[in-house]
């Protein structure tokens, strides 16, 4: 079968194509016929191996996988682990999902990762309660498009995109941000609070760390909480506890991939995101989909911000 292999850590230039044996399951596994694989900005720290969960060679990179189990038949998206940038792959049977028939494939692969993270982020990490201001980065993303339209729906009073173009400004307004902001780092503190209306705010979701972890952290109202679920510039943050005492404020990480322990946070999430889909609720923002071949083009596209929505990789071209 046709796969991306890398044999080796580094740039995009370890992403090669490769000629490599189907996978076989194993006690528990399922076989999946990949008709598309997402491609996430955890993929790229897996390439240099800086992700939180150590990578060993050699790897099949990709996440997550829609297509069609081998042994019904049906249309699936999944979990694989590692191995979803091929044409077939295998994964766990408890983290494997039926897709309703009004569910395409971008949708569904934006849904099982960023979309249940962007659930969780309020309901699990966040605990967002009704009329809290939320604070979500990078609203172009495909986490945040979602947690931007998440927002109102789960109970934020008032919902603050940060977003690096006029454009994606304006795509996060029209996905129901009630004012959108420039991320840059110096003078955010300031744009935050004049963007809810003079108040500190409430929640904020951040995946850069660094100086934006930072200006945001400075943002928060007495019990308001940041919960960091990335960090985009591989800069940590460090917060003192005599802050966090004085200031009444909170830092939690949340890191998606411990919910597989408990499969329940996986499906529970996912079938509500899908039934508010199909009902028109939330629309997901399908990026470029890639030839499998160009899977190294896909992350340097995703890494220096040229992207809007979900990337797919299409392993039949």
């Amino acid at each position: 079968m046709r796969a991306i292999q890398m044999t080796e850590f580094g740039g995009p230039e370890v992403l090669r194509l490769a000629d490599l044996p189907r996978p076989e399951p194993g006690p528990g596994e399922v076989l999946i016929r990949v008709s598309r694989a997402g491609v996430n900005f955890a993929d790229t720290h897996t390439r240099t191996n800086s992700y939180v969960q150590k990578a060993t060679l050699p790897l099949v990179p990709g996440g997550e996988v829609a297509g069609v189990r081998e042994d019904t038949g049906e249309r699936v998206v999944a979990l694989v682990g590692s191995g979803g940038y091929a044409e077939y792959a295998t994964a766990p049977e408890d983290l494997v999902f039926p897709l309703p028939e009004e569910i395409d494939d971008g949708t569904a692969l934006a849904m099982i990762i960023q979309g249940l993270t962007a659930w969780h982020l309020y309901r699990t990490s966040g605990r967002v309660a009704d009329g809290e201001s939320v604070v979500v980065h990078a609203a172009a993303g495909g986490v945040v498009s979602l947690a931007v339209q998440l927002g109102h729906q789960l109970g934020a009073g008032r919902v603050i995109a940060t977003a690096s173009s006029e454009r994606k400004r304006a795509l996060a307004l029209e996905l129901g941000a009630d004012v959108a902001v420039d991320p840059a780092a110096e003078g955010l503190t300031e744009r935050l609070l004049e963007a809810n209306e003079g108040r500190p705010v409430d929640v904020v979701f951040e995946m850069s760390g660094g100086e934006v972890f930072d200006a945001s952290y400075r943002a928060l109202a007495p019990f308001g909480r940041i919960v960091a679920y990335g960090i985009a510039t591989n800069e940590p943050n460090q917060i003192s506890t005599g802050s966090l005492l004085r200031h009444s404020r909170a830092v939690v990480g949340f890191y998606l991939f411990h919910c597989l322990a408990r499969p329940a946070m996986f499906a529970e999430a996912l079938a509500e995101l899908f039934a508010r889909a199909a009902r028109g609720d939330l629309e997901v923002v399908v990026g470029q989909t890639y030839k499998l071949g160009q899977a190294a083009q896909a992350q340097v596209d995703l890494r220096e911000r040229r992207t809007t929505g979900k990337l797919l990789l299409d392993p039949s071209e």
